[in-house]
């Protein structure tokens, strides 16, 4: 095979496998070389894909070192096509340099668990060679693995979670007949019966899950590349310090994290690192350094962006608010610091005082804030002057089984998504105080932002308890306390889709059932939070 072994030897065992059955097919092997500008590489790699996808297959697509311009990226794509060379020349474009990739002849087929049977007199053959080891454990491997698109796995989950439905009502059940004394040893064997299809239906849930998640060393991979290009451009140093590639999440999860992660760095290269000369005045030494790291901490992954670089300017971050009209000049003095750090994720906000081809135009973290937020994450900032920048996100391990955290006010039921709960505090309501018409309550020592959710609704208050549940939440950088009257639970939801009636209400994500035939709206903790802090009011819901 005319493919050097600095290819075959990076190349998967299904690719492997699917480049020898285009190759048993007959079927012409071609490299496809292009390049492209760092931003949105991702898409025109998607719409080269595609278009060759109409003459053939994509058997891989490797990342190449053979890149000019310091603002590009190169790939090498193996291509199988019976078309002609010049047909894949025109789709793949003038910017593609196509190749044939000469003598590549299909491996020998695998030799048969029973010989063909011969004609009577016909002389014995000698059997077929063996493939070789490798090769015939490559095939045997690929032959095991199955391409599934991921939203039959949607649908097939989604099934599943109606079944759970249906096993909380059998429990709901169980328990009245146990309840009322009808029958109790039919209740019991009910109960009996309900927990062992529990215990199935968790094990189904757990199987379509793994099936679902993938390395974050995908991720992780690209964007070391990405680095060692934005380092020669801006003329820095950087050591890049990966840890973590082995966590696995949601698929649908790691395609959406490249651009927030892509930005963080872009911020700690340009913003953070400082210049060579700068490092040796303050007495560090001439590499920087960016650390990537992700953890996984139960049903969440942690992923970190940290560099060791300048930190973040909070004078400079008040003299753009002011000059903005963020805050007025007497005021912004009086913001906490976490206030104050929360204005970099406004849109359009940066302390770049020029341009770059990297950052400085507003755009970055505004990006990562929607982005974190869309995938139900929260992130945290830490910084300190002189010394570097911390970014913490974290996230679920999949949107694909909600999990609900269940809770009452004012005699109605709501479900909220256990993804973006905190904690959950019991407060006396004394402590609850009012700060520039908005209540706030303290937690460990910092103001904690307080919306009572039968007022954000427009529902008849339970009066003046003297205690008060609260449900601390958080999306992206933000958090709020959420006063409710009771904690019920903890249950696994299937989230439906609103009817026309409810369609408008802000802060309500869908509808759910919770057996017995009981439907509970799920909250949407992004628009609350959003709401109370532009201080919109809200209409009745529920």
């Amino acid at each position: 095979m005319a493919l050097g072994p600095e290819v075959r030897d990076i190349l998967t065992e299904y690719e492997e496998h699917r480049l020898r059955a285009n190759l048993a097919k007959g079927l012409a092997l071609h490299r496809v070389k292009v390049s492209f500008e760092l931003d949105g590489f991702d898409r025109d790699l998607a719409a080269l894909s595609g278009r060759l996808k109409r003459l053939g297959e994509v058997v891989s697509t490797l990342p190449s070192s053979d890149v000019r311009d310091p603002q590009s990226i190169a790939f090498e794509l193996l291509f199988a096509s019976k078309e002609p060379l010049d047909a894949i020349r025109r789709e793949a474009g003038p910017a593609a340099a196509v190749e044939a990739v000469p003598r590549v002849e299909a491996p020998p087929a695998a030799a048969r668990a029973e010989p063909p049977r011969r004609p009577a007199g016909a002389p014995a053959l000698s059997p077929a060679p063996e493939p070789p080891g490798d090769e015939a454990a490559s095939l045997r491997s690929a032959s095991q693995a199955v391409r599934v698109d991921i939203h039959k796995l949607d649908r097939l989950m989604t099934a599943v979670g109606e079944l759970v439905l249906v096993k909380t009502s059998l429990v709901a059940l169980a328990e009245r007949l146990r309840a009322e004394g009808r029958d109790p040893a039919v209740a019991a064997e009910l109960q009996r019966t309900n927990r062992t299809l529990e215990r199935r239906l968790e094990e189904l849930q757990a199987g379509i899950l793994e099936v679902r998640m993938v390395p974050l060393e995908q991720v992780f991979d690209k964007l070391s590349r990405m680095v060692r290009k934005l380092a020669r451009e801006v003329g820095k140093d950087i050591d890049l310090r990966v840890s973590g590639g082995e966590v696995e999440l949601d698929k649908l999860i790691v395609e959406d994290l490249s651009d927030p992660l892509m930005h963080l760095i872009r911020n700690a290269i340009d913003h953070g690192i400082e210049a060579p000369e700068r490092r040796a005045r303050a007495g560090k030494p001439p590499l920087g350094t960016v650390r990537l790291e992700a953890t996984q901490q139960g049903n969440k992954v942690r992923i970190v962006v940290e560099d060791d670089g300048a930190g973040i300017d909070e004078d400079r971050i008040r003299e753009v608010a002011v000059q903005r009209g963020l805050a007025a000049a007497g005021d912004v003095g009086a913001l906490s610091r976490r206030e104050l750090m929360n204005l970099i994720f406004v849109p359009g906000f940066s302390t770049a005082r020029q341009v770059t081809s990297l950052s400085g135009r507003g755009v970055g973290m505004d990006v990562v804030k929607s982005n974190v937020a869309a995938l139900s994450g929260i992130i945290d900032l830490h910084t300190e002057r002189g010394r570097g920048t911390r970014f913490e996100i974290t996230l679920p391990v999949t949107l694909a089984i909600v999990r609900a955290l269940v809770v009452w006010v004012a005699g109605r039921t709501y479900a909220v998504p256990l993804n973006s709960v905190l904690e959950i505090l019991e407060v006396r309501a004394a402590d609850v105080r009012t700060l520039s018409t908005r209540e706030v309550v303290t937690v460990r020592g910092a103001t904690l932002p307080l919306v009572r959710l039968s007022g954000f609704f427009g529902l008849p208050g339970a009066g003046a308890p003297e205690r008060l549940f609260v449900v601390v939440v958080g999306l992206a950088q933000e958090r709020l306390g959420v006063a409710v009257d009771a904690v019920v639970g903890q249950q696994d939801v299937v989230v439906k889709p609103l009817g026309a009636v409810l369609q408008g209400v802000r802060g309500i994500a869908g509808a759910t059932d919770l057996g017995s035939r009981r439907t509970v709206l799920v909250l949407d903790v992004g628009a609350i939070i959003e709401d109370v802090v532009s201080g919109e009011p809200r209409e009745a819901a529920g």
